[in-house]
Parts: C-alpha cells; sequence; structure tokens
C-alpha cells in the first residue's frame, strides 16, 4: 500500500492562509489503512485546524469535512464535486496521486497536500510502516527470492552485499537489516545458495521516473474511442 504520514497542523494553517472556506478531502484507501488520511483522521486534522486558525486570529474560516473511497478515481470524485463547488481550497488527506488528480477534476480551485507521501510498503507491527518497494517499474525480486534490493540495500547493490554490514544489520544503522544477509538467509534456506554466484545485470533504470511521467496501459481494457491519449 502507499504509505504516507500527516503534515504538521502550522504548515497546513500557513498553505491556507489566504482562503476563508476549506474543504478537508480524506481518502478511505491506502492511506486510511496507515492512519494518515482516512474519516477519523480527517475528523482529528479538521479539529485541530480549526483551533489552530482561532489561536491565530482567523475566527471566521470555516473547515468542513468529507472523505470519499479513492481520491485517484473520477467515479468516487463524482460524489465530490457538488459539494466542492462551496469552497475556496481544498486540502487533500489523500497521496500525492490523489492530490493531482483533485487539482485536475477542479482546476478553479486551489488543492494543497494535507500529508507528506512516503513510499509503498506493509504494516510491520501495530504503528510501523515499513518500506518494501521502490516502484522503480522493473521488477527483479524474483532473482533475490522475494527480497528486493534496490529498496531494501541502502546502496542498492545487486551483486552481493558491500562489506559494511555487522552482525545481519546495515553500516547505516544497527537498527536496519542487511539486505543482502535477508538475502543470502532466504537462499540458503530454499537450498538455492549457489544462484548467488551469478552475476547480476546491471538494473534498467529507464523504466522508472527517470523518463518522465509513466503509464501503464491495457489496451484490452480500455473502452473503445476512450483509450489513451497521443
Amino acid at each position: 500500500m502507499i504509505v504516507a504520514d500527516r503534515k504538521k497542523i502550522p504548515e497546513i494553517r500557513d498553505m491556507i492562509q489566504d482562503y476563508d472556506r476549506i474543504l478537508l478531502v480524506g481518502c478511505g484507501t491506502c492511506v486510511t489503512v496507515c492512519l494518515a488520511g482516512g474519516e477519523r483522521e480527517v475528523g482529528i486534522i479538521g479539529a485541530a485546524l480549526r483551533m489552530a486558525l482561532k489561536l491565530s486570529g482567523r475566527q471566521g474560516v470555516t473547515v468542513d469535512e468529507f472523505t470519499i473511497e479513492r481520491q485517484c478515481e473520477d467515479a468516487f470524485i463524482d460524489m465530490l464535486a457538488e459539494r466542492a463547488e462551496h469552497y475556496d481550497a481544498i486540502i487533500s488527506l489523500g497521496c500525492g496521486a490523489g492530490v493531482q488528480t483533485l487539482a485536475e477534476r477542479f482546476p478553479g480551485k486551489p488543492v494543497f497536500p494535507g500529508l507528506n507521501t512516503q513510499f509503498i510498503g506493509i504494516l510491520e507491527s501495530q504503528g510501523v510502516w515499513t518500506e518494501k518497494c521502490a516502484a522503480c517499474g522493473n521488477c527483479r525480486i524474483g532473482e533475490y527470492f522475494g527480497i528486493c534490493p534496490i529498496t531494501r540495500c541502502a546502496k542498492r547493490q545487486l551483486n552481493g552485499p558491500c562489506g559494511g554490514s555487522r552482525g545481519g544489520k546495515c553500516e547505516v544503522s544497527d537498527t536496519v537489516d542487511c539486505a543482502w544477509q535477508l538475502i543470502y538467509d532466504r537462499a540458503k534456506a530454499l537450498n538455492k545458495v549457489e544462484i548467488l554466484e551469478r552475476v547480476a545485470l546491471p538494473h534498467d533504470w529507464s523504466t522508472s521516473n527517470d523518463g518522465s511521467v509513466r503509464k501503464v496501459i491495457r489496451e484490452d481494457q480500455c473502452i473503445a474511442g476512450m483509450g489513451p491519449k497521443a
């Protein structure tokens, strides 16, 4: 899932200093799971923002709340469209994709991010989310027994460890597992250690974000006349 965390209330307050009617919009999917932007968090942030505005002397500002299932799909944004017309600005409690989708849908209104989008990850333990994927567009996890060295190795080593790890921990921090120790342990458990002796090819970074905006097109799923734009 996409993992995000909340911006500080003073930062959000300052972003909307020129607007008096604010709609705080939550997203009911990824950021709800990571406890950053679901209906509950919208209520908490809304209350805190209203208090911050009053303490700063802005007594006449309206901050209302609304949550949709997904901010990255027009079908769900349709539920927001009529309501949004009554506000000067929107604060999105969605990921970066959600913020941009709302901005495209409502070009006449400023849309501000209420969250900082962090990474694609998992819930490791209660209250702890860990990055697992860099979304590089060229997945090679199968070469490394289900462990991604691009994401989990501090140096993105594709051909073995750097030599800086100690006791199975990365030299960056003794709280971070060495990705290559994990890869080796996994290979050993599967009786596939000999595979690690092969020299891995360089990574193809052309599928990452160095080539501008990426797009996935499934022509078999496109509606006739509504396919990808040229």
